[in-house]
């Protein structure tokens, strides 16, 4: 057999493991939200890593703000699950932002989710959210070609005067 069919093998079961434990991780993302909904309302933060590892973490809440349970997911790979916090249960989740002592105690990425499911579950308190569509990448690549197209004209422009 050639070299570059048994790469092509390779990358075709890599895809294949990738695509089941991400499907794996999905169902597990969905049962903890099922089971802290139960529980009450649920803040979700995130800090999404393309390099670094990504973060999720996920609040149940009561009426008054107050944090029923909460759990955190982190890692780079598809075979992070979620993990417990029970230190912040009975905390205030209007208080859970970068000064707070004992976020401060955890890693940058944790802080940075945490603060973000407090930002808005707080802007979906006061009612003013509205979920932010990410760009397309051919919606990204127009708006890029855009701005290059403008940097030549004004360079361009300034060349000739």
């Amino acid at each position: 057999m050639s070299f570059i069919y048994i790469f092509g093998a390779f990358v075709v079961g890599a895809y294949i493991l990738q695509v089941l434990f991400g499907m794996k991780q999905i169902k597990h993302f969905n049962q903890t939200y099922q089971e802290l909904r139960r529980k009450g309302k649920v803040a979700i933060g995130r800090r999404a890593g393309k390099v670094k590892a990504g973060t999720i973490i996920l609040f149940a809440v009561d009426e008054h703000g107050n944090i029923l349970d909460a759990r955190k997911m982190q890692g780079v790979t598809v075979l992070a699950k979620f993990h417990p916090l029970p230190a912040y249960i009975g905390e205030d989740i209007h208080y859970m932002d970068k000064y707070h002592p004992m976020v401060r105690k955890e890693n940058k990425l944790i802080q940075q989710a945490m603060e973000n499911a407090r930002e808005i579950y707080l802007r979906v308190e006061l009612g003013n959210y509205q979920e932010e569509q990410p760009l397309s990448p051919f919606a990204g690549a127009k708006i890029q070609i855009q701005l290059w197209k403008h940097q030549m004209q004004a360079k361009m422009k300034r060349s000739v005067e």
